[in-house]
C-alpha cells in the first residue's frame, strides 16, 4: 500500500515538474520559446521557398509537395525518445499518459492536416510565392473567430487591431491580384490556386484553437510531440494514398530523372530539404502554440509571411509592387502593435505580482512598531 502511494506522489510530482514547462517563471521557458520560434522561422522561410523551387523547375506532382510536408516525421525520434533513453535528463517515460482518446484526436487532426497540406501544394503551384503568403495571412481573422468560439479567447484593442490589420492587408493583395499571374497562367487555374490558399489558410486557423484545447491537458513539451509524431504518420499516409494514385515512387524517380530541369541530384536534395524543412515548420507551430496561444502561433506565423514575401522577391525575382509592399507594410505594423502590448500586458502583471509580493512581506503596523521597539 505504502509502495503505490509512493509511486502515486512520485507519478505527480513528475506531472508538476512537466506541467511547468508552461509557466512563465520556469527557467526552461524562455529558451524553449526562443528554440521554437527559431524553428518556425527557418521552417516557415525554407519550405515555402524550396516547394516554389520544386515546381519552377518543371515538378509537377502535387501529391509529392503534400508528401513532403510531413514524411520527416522520423525527426521527432530525437526530442522524443533521446531525451529519456540517452540523455537521461527527464524521468518520463515516452508516451506515457498517451490514452487511446489522445491517440484517436491525434489521427483525426493528422488527416485534417494532410488536407491542409494538399491545399497548401494545390495554391503553391500556382501562385507566385509572395502572393501565397500573403493570402494565408488572412486566416489570423478566422484563427481569432474560431479561438473566441473554441477556446474563449478574450477580444482585446490589442488582437483585434492586429488581425484588421494584417486582414486589410490580404485584402488588398485580393484586389490587385489580377495583375500578378505568371506567364501562360489561365485565369481559371490562378483562381483555383488563390481558393486553394484561402481554403488552407481556413482549415490552419481550425488547427490552431483545436490543438490549444488539446493541449490545456497535455503534460508537457514532451507529449506534445508524440502528439505531433502520430498527426505527421497520419498526414503522411493520406499523401501516401494519393501518391500511388499518381504513380507513387516510381514516378518520382521519373520526374527526377526525366522532367526535373535541374537534374537527378538537385531535385532529391530539394526533396529532402523540404522534408526536414516542413519538419521544422510544424515543430516550432505546434510549440508556440502549447507554450503560448493558438492565437500568438498564428500571430508569429503571420509575422513571418512578411519575409516570406521578401524571401521571393529576393530569390525568385518576383515583382514587389505598391500593393505588395503596402500590404507587407501593415502586416509588420500589426505584428509589431500586438508585440508591443502584450510587453505592455506582461510588465503591468509583473509590476503588479511585485507589489503584491511586497505588500505580503511588509509586516502590519503592529508587529513593525514590536520590531522595532521589542521592549515596549
Amino acid at each position: 500500500m505504502n509502495s503505490t502511494t509512493s509511486s502515486s506522489s512520485r507519478n505527480q510530482s513528475h506531472y508538476n515538474d512537466e506541467q511547468d514547462q508552461k509557466a512563465f517563471t520556469n527557467k526552461g521557458y524562455l529558451p524553449l520559446l526562443l528554440i521554437n520560434y527559431a524553428c518556425l522561422f527557418v521552417g516557415s522561410l525554407s519550405s515555402s521557398l524550396l516547394s516554389k523551387y520544386y515546381f519552377n523547375h518543371k515538378g509537377s506532382s502535387r501529391w509529392v509537395s503534400t508528401w513532403v510536408q510531413s514524411a520527416g516525421f522520423p525527426l521527432l525520434v530525437i526530442p522524443i525518445f533521446l531525451p529519456y533513453y540517452l540523455f537521461k535528463c527527464t524521468e518520463r517515460k515516452p508516451f506515457t499518459h498517451f490514452t487511446p482518446k489522445v491517440l484517436g484526436l491525434s489521427i483525426f487532426i493528422g488527416l485534417m492536416l494532410g488536407i491542409n497540406n494538399l491545399l497548401f501544394s494545390w495554391g503553391n503551384s500556382y501562385l507566385p510565392v509572395s502572393t501565397s503568403s500573403l493570402l494565408l495571412s488572412s486566416q489570423l481573422v478566422f484563427n481569432l473567430i474560431l479561438s473566441v468560439i473554441i477556446v474563449k479567447q478574450k477580444i482585446t484593442f490589442m488582437n483585434l487591431n492586429c488581425v484588421i490589420l494584417l486582414t486589410l492587408g490580404s485584402a488588398l493583395l485580393a484586389f490587385e491580384s489580377s495583375h500578378d499571374k505568371p506567364r501562360g497562367l489561365t485565369r481559371a487555374k490562378y483562381f483555383i490556386g488563390f481558393s486553394a490558399t484561402i481554403g488552407a489558410g481556413l482549415l490552419f486557423a481550425l488547427y490552431l484553437p483545436i490543438m490549444e484545447m488539446i493541449y490545456k491537458k497535455v503534460f508537457c513539451y514532451a507529449m506534445v510531440m508524440e502528439m505531433q509524431l502520430v498527426m505527421e504518420i497520419a498526414a503522411t499516409a493520406l499523401a501516401s494514398v494519393g501518391m500511388a494514385c499518381d504513380g507513387g515512387f516510381a514516378e518520382m524517380r521519373r520526374e527526377s530523372r526525366e522532367v526535373f530541369d535541374k537534374g537527378e541530384r538537385v531535385y532529391w536534395a530539394a526533396v529532402v530539404s523540404n522534408v526536414v524543412t516542413w519538419q521544422l515548420c510544424f515543430i516550432g507551430t505546434a510549440g508556440m502554440v502549447f507554450l503560448t496561444s493558438s492565437l500568438t502561433g498564428g500571430i508569429c506565423m503571420t509575422a513571418l509571411l512578411g519575409m516570406n514575401v521578401l524571401g521571393g522577391v529576393l530569390v525568385y525575382g518576383e515583382e514587389f509592387g505598391g500593393v505588395k509592399a503596402v500590404s507587407t507594410v501593415m502586416c509588420v505594423w500589426g505584428f509589431c502593435s500586438y508585440v508591443y502590448g502584450m510587453y505592455v500586458k506582461n510588465k503591468m502583471m509583473k509590476d503588479s505580482d511585485d507589489l503584491d509580493h511586497k505588500q505580503i512581506n511588509t509586516p502590519p503596523p503592529t508587529e513593525m512598531a514590536q520590531i522595532v521597539a521589542p521592549g515596549v
